[in-house]
């Protein structure tokens, strides 16, 4: 049997999932940070500033998550380099 045409194996399947939802939700944190920071100015320009706590946990809760997530896609990304590169 020709072993180069067996499908992908349960492990990489699930890696590809994985990296397509990071992917995915890296997305999304950096859309809802560009839109809180329009609105935000939006308001400082009519005068009417927003609560500073909010907006210390609003960077907080998607700033801290996004930066973790993107180390941990661009060290995914290095290692299935390297594996390629080995093969």
């Amino acid at each position: 049997m020709n072993t180069q045409t067996q499908k992908p194996t349960q492990r990489k399947i699930k890696k590809r999932s994985v990296t397509r939802s990071l992917t995915r939700y890296v997305v999304f944190s950096i859309l809802m940070l560009i839109i809180y920071t329009s609105i935000s100015f939006y308001f400082l320009w009519l005068e009417k500033p927003l609560d500073s706590d909010l907006t210390s946990g609003f960077f907080g809760f998607f700033g801290g998550e996004i930066v973790i997530c993107g180390l941990i896609k661009l060290f995914k990304l290095k290692g299935e380099k390297n594996e390629r590169e080995t093969i």
